[in-house]
């Protein structure tokens, strides 16, 4: 005896009307996904530009809507969308700090923890989201991506067009921060 087939879901509606043009069904699946996908947007860029990720990945989202065949949740598909946004802009900005930048201190860029999260106290007690801000943006990315998100190693040395061994010493040197910035 066959199996019925699944029935659709609400959102499969809205993702065949967006597909067609239809910005309420947009509306709809921006609404789904608007939450999860600004969490992820906050901790790669530790809330600076994170706005400007979001709505970068929302924009790409519809842009690339046509070509979404349902292989994948489509919450999933949002998400690494969401991923690959975020990864093509850092390479964007990596290879303009090498520019200006000379090559013995492109690995030690200054960090501004000024920017990077805002405080109202100075002195209240450090939490993980802020701790997870002051890390260097690669290990940054690896701790968020690896440890957060749960992409394997070599996920996320193909995404970043690394090798797995540096994703590795990224999360290491982000455990280790983070540890050091949380023991205070």
């Amino acid at each position: 005896m066959p199996l019925p087939s699944p029935r659709p879901s609400p959102i499969d509606g809205d993702i065949a009307l967006a597909q067609r043009g239809d910005v309420d069904a947009f509306e709809r699946l921006y609404r789904a996904e608007i939450g999860r996908v600004n969490a992820l947007c906050l901790r790669l860029t530790a809330g600076q530009g994170a706005d400007e990720l979001l709505q970068d990945v929302f924009v790409r989202v519809w842009e690339k809507l046509p070509t979404f065949r349902g292989e994948s949740a489509f919450s999933t598909w949002v998400h690494r969308l969401a991923v690959n946004v975020f990864l093509i802009a850092r390479r964007g900005e990596l290879r303009r700090e090498q520019r200006v930048v000379s090559s013995d201190q492109s690995d030690e860029l200054p960090l501004d923890p000024a920017h990077g999260y805002a405080v109202d106290d100075p002195d209240a007690r450090l939490d993980l989201e802020r701790a997870i801000s002051l890390l260097p943006q690669g290990a940054r990315a690896a701790f968020v991506l690896h440890d957060i998100e749960g992409y394997s190693h070599e996920e996320i040395a193909g995404m970043q067009g690394i090798a797995a061994a540096t994703v590795r010493t990224q999360l290491h040197r982000a455990r280790k921060l983070l540890m050091e910035e949380l023991d205070r």
